[in-house]
């Protein structure tokens, strides 16, 4: 787990210094983050997706619900690579839910007991603990319900992936980069998957950890 923590913050780290150094390199055609995600849902059919700004850094996002990309304030004005990379993949994820992409239905679906589980189960398996040499049983819920968010992390990953798939294969094709712009693109686009890598694994590695106090506790009683 320490391992894990410590790879997170490298990637983190590593996430932000090529977004940034991305983001001094103009794209050469001069488009903005919102003027790529705009012609790449045109370009894909899709006219009932609304493009908007968001405050904050790397808070980009697609909305299932609502239809919306959302776009941080650097990537929506922005004409740099790092900003056509980041607003192409979040419109990659709009592609998805048109072609109704299985896993980004099954994340999507997972998200209604996915908020209320993350409401109590800190406090859960918290009290499991504590309860633990008494009954395992908050504890066992609790561990249920972190293994829903960590087979949710798993689920997060494909999804990522082939937006990202989708993302470079438009600006490459309808030649919105250069061939040294796609090179930046895709290293960018490859460090912003690896968060979700090393999410999905620490999320592992935590789910294991209180499996083994579970199992621990149970073979003392």
């Amino acid at each position: 787990m320490i391992l894990i923590f410590g790879v997170s913050a490298f990637v983190s780290w590593r996430l932000k210094s090529k977004f940034n150094e991305y983001s001094q390199i103009a794209l050469s055609n001069g488009l903005s983050g919102a003027e790529v995600a705009q012609h790449m849902l045109n370009e894909n059919g899709i006219y009932d997706v609304r493009v908007l700004s968001t405050e904050g850094m790397l808070t980009d996002h697609y909305n299932p619900q609502d239809k919306t990309v959302n776009l941080s304030s650097d990537v929506y004005y922005g004409r740099s690579v790092a900003a056509a990379a980041v607003a192409a993949h979040e419109c990659g994820h709009a592609v998805q839910h048109q072609k109704a992409y299985a896993p980004l239905k099954l994340r999507s679906a997972l998200v209604p007991a996915l908020s209320v589980a993350s409401q109590y189960m800190q406090w859960i398996i918290l009290a499991g603990i504590f309860l633990l040499n008494t009954t395992p049983i908050p504890l066992a819920i609790g561990v249920g319900l972190f293994a829903l968010t960590t087979l949710f992390s798993f689920i997060t990953l494909p999804v990522e992936f082939d937006a990202s798939r989708r993302a470079l294969a438009w600006i490459q094709s309808h030649n919105v980069v250069t061939e040294r712009e796609y090179g930046f693109a895709k290293d960018a686009l490859w460090w912003a998957a690896m968060t979700y890598v090393v999410a999905a694994l620490g999320s592992l590695a935590t789910l294991l950890y209180y499996a083994s106090l579970l199992s621990g506790g149970r073979r003392s009683d």
